[in-house]
């Protein structure tokens, strides 16, 4: 019965299809222009980057959190605002990197331990030699690294674990450390020694406990564990660092809240530092005193 009846179907209902079908090219052509003339992903993340459009915590202004006291050589006489030292310069080259002048940038003080505990953050991003790691991806967004840093070994140079040449050798040795940081789980994980760690506050705690011989050795960064032996402690030496376990680098990253909408931004922009060489001319202006120390085994 479909075969007849289309038989007798008019004519011009044939013509009125046909117009149709033509016109159904025409329309999709109108659809591609206008998805041509659209921005593209990276034009829109572009513009969204511009320090304007960035749903900071105060509107015009990059709020930036680090702990205090804030060490040298990270940054200089306890100042963030000063733009000296090697965290603070970066930071403000972060914000210029973002449109922010730095008169636009307003610091706030975050303990360390912090910056990175879970829940919701009154800061656009916190600088403060912060490791990435996948167990703080948890609770906070990270951005791409802006240094990479290796893990050391201070001791008293009376100390009898200032020869040290290996993790085995300081396996009998009193070793102390920041709580929640890295050098904490060099200790624990990497030297394992046969005595309980001693856990401290702050960095300026463990240095004291140094200097009174509360401790054998600390474990800090490799840039400040120079600083504390030319600057703070100058009885004491850099016994050696750590190579990165399996080849990968640890890296100090800026941390953010978490799912923050500036996270792409501000990685974008340590992207940027990093590809056009200010990275590094930071790192040679404020932390050319870290030479080299021995690799510990």
């Amino acid at each position: 019965m479909h075969l007849t009846a289309r038989s007798f179907l008019p004519a011009v209902f044939v013509l009125a299809v046909a117009a149709a079908a033509g016109c159904a090219p025409q329309e999709t052509s109108s659809s591609d222009e206008s998805s041509a003339s659209a921005p593209s992903s990276a034009q829109s993340a572009a513009s969204s980057c511009e320090a304007p459009t960035l749903a900071t915590e105060t509107k015009g202004k990059l709020t930036v959190g680090t702990d205090k006291p804030a060490y040298a050589p990270w940054f200089e006489d306890d100042d963030p605002a000063n733009g000296k030292g090697f965290e603070s310069a970066v930071a403000y080259a972060v914000a210029e990197a973002l449109g922010f002048g730095k008169d636009q940038v307003v610091w706030q003080t975050v303990p360390f331990n912090n910056s990175f505990a879970p829940g919701e953050k009154s800061f656009d991003f916190d600088i403060n030699q912060v490791s990435i790691s996948d167990q703080r991806k948890q609770a906070v967004d990270f951005s791409s690294g802006y240094y990479d840093v290796r893990q050391a070994v201070v001791a008293l140079k009376k100390s009898p674990y200032a020869g040290a040449k290996s993790a085995a050798d300081l396996k009998g040795a009193k070793l102390g450390a920041q709580v929640g940081t890295t050098s904490l789980d060099t200790i624990n994980e990497v030297i394992k020694p046969t005595q309980q760690p001693a856990v401290f506050q702050k960095n300026d705690f463990a240095k004291s406990a140094l200097r009174n011989g509360q401790v054998d050795a600390i474990v800090v960064d490799l840039p400040t564990a120079f600083y504390i032996t030319s600057a703070e402690v100058p009885d004491a030496e850099v016994v050696g660092q750590f190579a990165n376990s399996a080849g990968t680098a640890e890296q100090f990253g800026l941390v953010l809240d978490k799912g923050s909408a500036l996270t792409t931004c501000v990685t974008e922009a340590v992207d940027g530092l990093r590809e056009d060489g200010t990275l590094a001319a930071l790192e040679k202006q404020w932390l050319s005193d870290a030479v080299d120390a021995p690799v510990l085994k």
